[in-house]
């Protein structure tokens, strides 16, 4: 598990749009929204746990969407019932306790740059030309070989199809990161943040925005 540069926050994609600066340019932005929550959960010490790190939950929701084992590790701070629970691994843990709340202003400005992780859309099953940008075959001069993947390796020698073949299957619905992306501006009005490019994920989905990780800056070259 890598170490994160400083503690993040959790919030929900509300979708895209342009954003006007003030010299006149178009900037495309991700607008990002804050449901109640974003409270540290639990504290995690290398004495205690083998490591150093703060939980953090987000997204109220009702007593009965959670587990027994759920609610009890939440009650047992006195916090309440979060959908979401998820851990930044730091190289510090003084000043943070459970309960704290996470304000997003508070931990980051303008300006700065961040690292949005999320799960991409899913796509279900595809074939090899829209899930890897293969080419097709003709359509014409009597070939029969249009959009079919073609030969996938030798016969005798290996006999086999290597591992990790460019081959049809199962496209998106997985975790990725954005990194070193800017915050164009936060509306404390709106509770809303917007965040220059494209993120993982459709509009409701979750996101998790951390400091982005600069080597030599904020992440130690070793």
């Amino acid at each position: 598990m890598s170490t994160e540069a400083g503690i993040g926050v959790m919030g929900t994609k509300l979708g895209m749009m342009s954003f006007f600066e003030e010299n006149g340019t178009v900037v495309p932005v991700t607008v990002v929204g804050f449901r109640e929550g974003n409270i540290v959960t639990q504290v995690k010490t290398a004495s205690t746990d083998g490591y150093d790190a703060v939980q953090v939950g987000y997204r109220r929701v009702r007593d009965k969407k959670l587990t027994k084992p759920e609610m009890g590790h939440l009650q047992k701070s006195e916090i309440i019932p979060l959908r979401h629970l998820q851990e930044f691994r730091l190289q510090s843990v003084e000043g943070f306790e459970a309960g704290q709340k996470l304000v997003f202003d508070e931990l980051f400005k303008e300006g700065d740059l961040v690292d949005v992780s999320g799960t991409t859309i899913g796509k279900g099953f595809q074939g090899g030309i829209k899930r890897h940008n293969f080419k097709r075959g003709l359509m014409t001069h009597g070939s029969k070989s249009h959009r079919a993947l073609g030969s996938i390796g030798a016969g005798t020698t290996p006999g086999r199809v290597y591992k990790g073949k460019k081959m049809p299957g199962r496209m998106g619905g997985t975790k990725r990161k954005i990194r070193k992306l800017k915050i164009v501006k936060i509306d404390n009005d709106l509770r809303v943040v917007m965040i220059k490019g494209a993120v993982p994920g459709k509009p409701g989905n979750l996101l998790r925005i951390a400091p982005a990780k600069i080597v030599g800056k904020n992440i130690p070259k070793n």
